[in-house]
């Protein structure tokens, strides 16, 4: 979808004049068309969307209601908990590994959500905790998953990725397996592997241009032995329960994960808002679809514009790919040294000599779903109008808060 973006600006601040800044939006074209993007690349195999990178009730419920996905892959066991309490789904996989114990105790408690939400376990003390809240036979089975470490290890200690399950190996896995599907009051269902340093590293990194050589000659050398270790991982947890469920990959891998044929279901969610970091891919860019607007207050010298805020910074390592963009008007960048501010963000280029107090400059954020934590709604823009509807935040829920 190739939008214009002297025409989206216009139709951005048509829609949201009468709003007071700062704004979030999300233009419900921009969010289909990746939608169905998203589902054209996965080949047919179901996606399960990751509620990290939207945190928005109405745009889960949004893309749930499409062809092609299915079920929600949850940050937290309380939000788990609360999108299914609150009708958004009945199919709910919590990627990381919960130790909130009231948490662990409403869902022991309850049938429908222990029917509902499967774990993440990588470790037995996983589910001694559990056991420990409520035992075993005082209780319905809770489901569970369990990760396989998707990291590259190429050679000795060198590794390429994030640092998430221990369990590497298909032996391990195997084995792990084994004493799962002994342990009283679970049911394995599934199995998980995200290989981050394939879908969440873009192999065009504006600028550096070794770099982006670099990266894409680690992607092309640890796809192969990612597809051969899963693929033997699955096998030997298959020989002891029949998984439900195999998820793997995400927005930046999407089409080489749906071609591992051991994978059953991939996750995305990021693809769906289109944030900076999804600009530095090559196989797939998504439209970008969420914005935030910011008013100039000050012109402190010629060719400066200053906006009112501004530095909602992204997680992850710290530098430029983190800050937001000026994105609309175009030509717009940061001071060196000064950067996004908390209070105050002055902007340089040429489009600044053009901009007066009251006028907005809208930014897109570097990952997707942390612009929701800045704000209590957004805005769903269709055509010249805009409707809000609250954020995760703007319903009072802070789930890694």
């Amino acid at each position: 979808m190739i939008v214009e973006r002297s025409a989206l600006r216009k139709r951005l601040d048509r829609a949201t004049g009468h709003l007071e800044t700062p704004l979030a939006v999300v233009d419900l074209a921009a969010f289909d068309a990746n939608a169905s993007a998203l589902s054209v690349r996965s080949a047919g195999k179901p996606i399960r969307v990751a509620s990290k990178s939207v945190r928005v009730r109405a745009l889960l419920e949004r893309v749930l209601a499409r062809p092609g996905w299915s079920g929600v892959m949850a940050y937290t066991l309380p939000e788990a908990i609360w999108l299914v309490r609150s009708g958004v789904t009945d199919d709910v996989l919590v990627a990381y590994p919960s130790v909130d114990r009231t948490a662990i105790a409403e869902l022991a408690s309850d049938p429908q959500l222990a029917a509902a939400i499967a774990i993440m376990v990588d470790n037995p003390a996983h589910l001694d905790l559990v056991d420990a809240v409520a035992a075993p036979g005082q209780r319905p089975d809770v489901r569970i998953c369990l990760e396989l470490d998707a990291s590259w290890r190429p050679a000795g200690p060198l590794h390429i990725g994030v640092r998430r399950s221990p369990i590497h190996s298909a032996a391990q896995a195997g084995s792990l397996a084994a004493k799962l599907v002994k342990r009283q009051g679970f049911k394995l269902v599934g199995m998980m592997a995200y290989e981050a340093h394939i879908a969440g590293l873009g192999d065009k990194p504006p600028g550096q241009a070794l770099r982006a050589r670099g990266i894409r000659m680690m992607q092309r050398r640890s796809l192969p032995e990612l597809l051969k270790r899963r693929m033997a991982a699955v096998r030997a947890v298959r020989e002891h329960v029949d998984l439900e469920f195999v998820n793997g990959g995400g927005t930046g891998s999407m089409a080489a994960t749906a071609s591992d044929p051991s994978v059953t279901e991939i996750a995305a969610g990021s693809g769906l808002y289109g944030p900076t970091l999804f600009d530095a891919y090559r196989t797939w860019q998504p439209t970008p679809a969420a914005f935030f607007a910011l008013s100039v207050v000050r012109r402190p010298a010629p060719k400066i514009a200053t906006v009112l805020g501004g530095g909602w910074i992204a997680s992850g390592p710290p530098g430029t790919s983190r800050q937001p963009t000026p994105w609309l008007p175009e030509g717009l960048r940061f001071r060196g040294d000064e950067g996004a501010g908390e209070v105050q963000t002055p902007l340089v280029g040429a489009a600044a000599d053009e901009l007066q107090p009251g006028d907005r400059v809208w930014f897109r954020h570097a990952k997707a779903g942390e612009l929701c934590e800045h704000v209590n709604e957004v805005h769903l823009v269709d055509g010249d109008t805009a409707a809000p509807t609250p954020t995760y935040r703007g319903e009072g829920y802070a789930f890694l808060g």
